[in-house]
């Protein structure tokens, strides 16, 4: 397989195949068919840019034949078809199934209901933006059409199709949805894995640092204790002030050395600190005679150097894109780049009619950082259904305000019914708007738990992100959230993997898991994050008066806990939270097992932690299977088994394991907190059955029990025995009432009043009812309605 290759498997079984002189239909699954038309009655086994594997297992079907009439029957569709040119008419299919009464249907030509997918670009978004179609959809069918898609040939370039036909995918899946992105990924090919680094802080800025200024920047956040892993340097690290008769310095490939004298040396530097480096690169103004590889670049693709006759960008000729990774990127990988920005703006034009020069750009860029064995990345924007193969992806240049970031979760969320799961977004915004340290907060805040935590602005001397530069309150606020991404690592690594290796997007929607549930649709903004967490970002202004911010929520049927509080809730219900600055809903599910780092030990590398943090929501048996590699080689990772048992006998258990190729350390110090539980001093710590010593502490204003183990050996199984501990121990209403109205900005008579009723009833009922009589403002109201009634 050469450099360029995907792995692809595109002929589909005999077995499956029913053709005729003009139509083929491939039965891939019972519930996925494809379907072709060719006047010529020649049809593709060629390998598409969305569709590369389509050698699935046998399914079961039934074919009736009829002289003017074919049928195609499974255990889920019913396809009819009139044997004669694709029509509305002539080809149908049904979704069986009890899912719609009358809108489960599919006639050729119709779109249907969809529930969206997601779009190229925000660039200058303000708010909300159109969305493409996804895979999905509540009436049960989805259509991929690859009619007008590029082939892959079998060297691994692209060719167009021979002639104009029709070659579309339908997706029967009902409201299967996690099935139906499985079978996608498997046509289309999985999401891999990203290098562990990609999911740490990334600092990018517009912005003319020099090598002085950007160490110090990162010397600063170390002094901070503000963990980056990704260095992001925009266009300043090129030439961009150059003679008129070259153009415009927007594309460049020559290091500025009056700003980076040394830049191996100082790409080294930056590999020291834990930090990894990615450049941007606008490719569209090709290479000019300015730059230092022009000559011999010139020379190898026959270009008048003499003349400093431009190399114009061209990715649809072979010997450019050779010469492109050859001259302008390998030489700066070689350094110290580890993968590449990629900022496309020019529009979808080449001289191969239909190929969209960003899908070509994604495509080789991707598997050319992949040469050397290491994990490839690139980080660029979304160029239709098949992106999920290359990510990272950029959002663009969305605004600085309150609009654009409402749409970002929704936005996000959503992206996955495309399979498109890696987005990254300008974190704050990257131009215009206004200041508001309260809109940044919240935009980090969901930036932390957001697929990619990338903090973006433009160069405007006021549009700053630096923590420091805020007041302290904001400040700290701004500090912990982003050494709190650090600390997730470990679960998100996790995620990664089962992303890849399962097929399971790190952030869904919620109709995802709660199909048949309209409150999980009327949720937007509200997704899964990972196995355990649900998140409800808050996006718009606080209520001052209350000096709370809101969010307007739905919880599944069970048991839900805080993440950051540990407040307790029953689902089944819509709720509205209320949350100060310094923290958003974020909600575990009773059971829910969550690996961390320590927040001591957050640094930049984010390497496998020796220190791991462990938070545990009781109320259920829980499990969590942590993965952990070297970030390059899948073949050498690590499992980590951790289990809860509730009720009677309860018990914490790490089992140990065999790592011979020492991805993790032999030793590991363990603080493990158990959020919902009553004290105990029923505890025993035993490592393969061997006694250990373990510190206990009890926090009694969130109900937690933190255990604490030190150098507890990776190849022993840790087990730690808890008693009975079979209730969950309620929230202290009293307590978190206080503590809102101490931070509300309203009358110290009625604080006085509401805490003395709160104080009063022992009924839960009767206090409500009371509180009702007072005629509060909704939002104060709504505020004590969560406190009272959540458990």
């Amino acid at each position: 397989m050469s450099k360029y290759d995907l792995e692809i498997n595109p002929i589909a079984r005999q077995e499956v195949v029913v053709k005729g002189n003009h139509y083929r239909f491939t039965v891939l699954t019972s519930q996925l068919i494809r379907l072709e038309y060719s006047e010529q009655g020649t049809f593709e086994d060629l390998a598409t840019q969305i569709v590369i594997n389509r050698d699935f297992p046998v399914p079961q079907y039934r074919v009736i034949d009829k002289e003017d009439n074919l049928e195609i029957i499974t255990e889920h569709l019913h396809l009819k078809y009139n044997k004669k040119k694709f029509t509305k008419n002539g080809l149908s299919i049904q979704v069986k199934g009890n899912l719609s009464a009358y809108h489960s249907i599919w006639y050729y030509g119709e779109k249907g209901e969809n529930l969206k997918g997601t779009a190229r670009t925000l660039d200058e978004a303000d708010g909300e933006i159109p969305l493409e179609d996804g895979l999905l959809s509540r009436n049960g069918f989805a259509i991929i059409d690859d009619s007008k898609s590029l082939l892959i040939t079998e060297d691994g370039w692209v060719a167009p199709k021979k002639e104009e036909t029709i070659d579309i995918y339908f997706l029967g899946y009902g409201r299967e949805y996690l099935k139906c992105l499985k079978t996608f990924y498997k046509l289309c090919g999985n999401t891999p894995m990203l290098p562990r680094y990609a999911l740490g802080n990334w600092w990018s800025r517009f912005y003319p640092y020099t090598d002085i200024t950007y160490k110090e920047l990162v010397e600063k956040f170390k002094s901070e204790h503000i963990p980056f892993s990704v260095a992001v340097l925009d266009m300043g690290w090129h030439l961009t002030d150059i003679d008129p008769k070259y153009g415009s310095g927007w594309t460049g490939y020559t290091w500025n050395k009056e700003y980076f004298r040394q830049p191996e040396e100082f790409l080294t530097w930056l590999h020291k600190e834990g930090m990894h480096v990615t450049l941007n690169e606008h490719p569209a103004d090709g290479v000019r005679g300015h730059e230092e590889m022009y000559i011999p670049m010139a020379k190898e693709l026959g270009v008048d150097y003499q003349k400093e006759d431009k190399i114009l960008f061209d990715i649809s000729d072979r010997k450019f894109l050779n010469a492109y990774f050859k001259y302008l990127h390998h030489p700066n990988e070689e350094i110290g780049v580890d993968f590449w920005w990629v900022d496309w703006q020019q529009g979808g034009t080449t001289k191969i009619e239909g190929l969209d020069p960003l899908w070509m750009l994604n495509h080789y860029h991707f598997l050319n950082s992949g040469r050397d064995g290491k994990r490839p990345m690139t980080f660029s924007r979304y160029a239709g259904l098949g992106s999920h193969r290359y990510p990272v992806g950029f959002s663009g240049d969305s605004f600085a305000t309150w609009e654009t970031l409402e749409f970002q979760p929704y936005f996000t969320a959503t992206a996955s019914n495309a399979g498109y799961g890696w987005w990254s977004h300008d974190i704050g915004g990257h131009m215009h708007g206004v200041k508001s340290d309260e809109m940044l907060v919240r935009w980090i805040q969901f930036g932390v738990f957001s697929p990619i935590m990338r903090i973006h602005s433009s160069d405007n001397p006021f549009f700053v992100k630096e923590p420091w530069k805020f007041n302290p309150y904001i400040g700290e606020t701004l500090k912990n959230f982003l050494r709190l991404r650090h600390q997730i690592i470990p679960y998100l690594y996790t995620m990664n993997y089962k992303f890849a290796r399962e097929s399971m997007p790190l952030i869904r929607p919620m109709y995802y898991h709660n199909t048949e549930e309209e409150e999980a649709y009327q949720v937007p903004n509200q997704y899964y994050f990972g196995t355990e967490l649900i998140v409800c970002p808050i996006t718009k202004p606080m209520d001052m008066d209350l000096n709370m911010g809101a969010f307007e929520g739905w919880l599944p049927e069970g048991i839900y806990y805080d993440f950051f509080s540990g407040r307790v809730y029953k689902g089944n219900r819509r709720i509205t939270f209320y949350r100060d600055i310094t923290t958003i809903p974020v909600l575990a599910k009773a059971g829910g097992i969550i690996p961390m780092e320590t927040v001591a030990k957050v640094a930049n590398a984010a390497n496998n932690p020796e220190d791991i943090a462990i938070k545990i929501f009781g109320g259920a048996d829980g499990n969590f299977m942590m993965y952990e590699d070297n970030s390059d080689d899948e073949q050498n990772f690590v499992l980590t088994n951790m289990e809860f048992k509730w009720g009677k006998q309860a018990q914490i258990i790490i089992d140990g394991v065999f790592d011979e190729w020492n991805v993790i350390p032999k030793t590991r110090n363990y603080e493990i907190a158990i959020a919902g539980v009553a004290d105990t001093y029923d505890i025993q710590v035993d490592s393969e059955g061997r006694r250990t010593l373990f510190e206990k502490v009890y926090q009694v204003d969130n109900n937690t029990l933190l255990i604490k183990v030190q150098s507890v050996d990776t190849d022993k199984r840790l087990t730690i025995h808890l008693g009975d501990i079979n209730e969950i121990i309620g929230n202290n209403i009293e307590n978190q009432v206080f503590h809102m109205l101490d931070k509300a900005q309203i009358d110290y008579d009625l604080k006085s009043l509401i805490y003395q009723i709160v104080r009063k009833h022992v009924s839960r009922e009767q206090l409500l009812a009371e509180l009702q009589t007072l005629q509060l403002k909704q939002s104060l109201l709504g505020a004590l309605y969560e406190i009272i009634a959540a458990y």
